[in-house]
């Protein structure tokens, strides 16, 4: 198959090129050295980006342990998140997918610093296999891998689902190459009222900002696959601490997480 192509443009592609191999010289340079000191400190498995301090203090975080930070600043939070997370239930020896992940995205960078091996990308954008620090990214479609089954101890996907994926094909794909007792972290776009994004689009895609009908409607249907929630769904936010330049909308992050039983 052939990779699709690239959102945004070939500029926008090229500046992820150029940001994809800074991030993984940085990666490879640092490992030599040593890993961080300490894990991240303790998050709610499950929980709502609720103020700007909360990125902000995400942020101070990465580079208090010296994780490269995503340039989009709120996604810290959310992916700090999954880091710790997988790290504190799983261990070192965990085997992570980042499900239509971005080789400049900082999941598994971040976790290759802590030491993890058994890292793999997928998206459909990708063409031929690529690794990176001994991280490998190939062409997928999340909702239908070619992973055996029980392949993974974790599945992180993160600020993808939004993007127009059906969740029953995932939540059910997730459940198969997941082990039991794994972990299947999401992060996604989110407002306890959202906007009217009509007509908004954003990488070929209608924008969309995920309700909390919605929230519990995909937490529900993970259930009858088998994925359980971890922590409190709690959906109140006091502030829209998220601003999405391109399409000018105010909004916030909601992060998920599931235990495969």
């Amino acid at each position: 198959m052939s990779a699709a192509a690239p959102p945004g443009g070939v500029a926008t592609a090229l500046a992820k090129r150029v940001a994809e191999g800074l991030l993984w010289t940085r990666v490879r340079l640092q490992r030599a050295i040593a890993a961080p000191a300490a894990h991240p400190a303790p998050m709610p498995p499950t929980d709502v980006l609720r103020t700007r301090g909360e990125w902000v203090a995400a942020l101070a975080e990465c580079r208090r342990l010296r994780l490269p930070p995503h340039h989009d600043r709120p996604k810290n939070w959310d992916a700090l998140g999954a880091v710790g997370l997988i790290l504190s239930r799983l261990g070192t020896g965990a085997a992570v997918l980042d499900a239509g992940s971005a080789r400049y995205s900082p999941v598994l960078p971040w976790l290759r610093l802590f030491g993890l091996r058994d890292l793999v990308g997928n998206n459909l954008e990708f063409g031929a296999d690529v690794r990176r620090d001994g991280v490998l990214f190939r062409y997928g479609d999340i909702t239908a891998t070619d992973f055996p089954k029980a392949r993974f101890d974790a599945v992180t996907c993160m600020s993808v689902i939004e993007h127009g994926v059906p969740l029953d094909p995932f939540l059910a794909e997730s459940a198969r190459i997941l082990r039991p007792g794994g972990v299947l972290v999401v992060s996604t776009d989110y407002d306890q009222d959202p906007t009217d994004t009509r007509g908004k689009m954003a990488y070929g895609k209608p924008v969309h900002i995920f309700s909390p009908v919605e929230i519990k409607e995909m937490v529900a249907l993970a259930e009858r696959h088998g994925l359980r929630l971890l922590g409190e769904l709690e959906l109140a936010h006091p502030e829209r601490p998220v601003h999405w330049k391109r399409v000018g909308i105010d909004y916030t992050f909601i992060r998920l997480a599931f235990v495969r039983d």
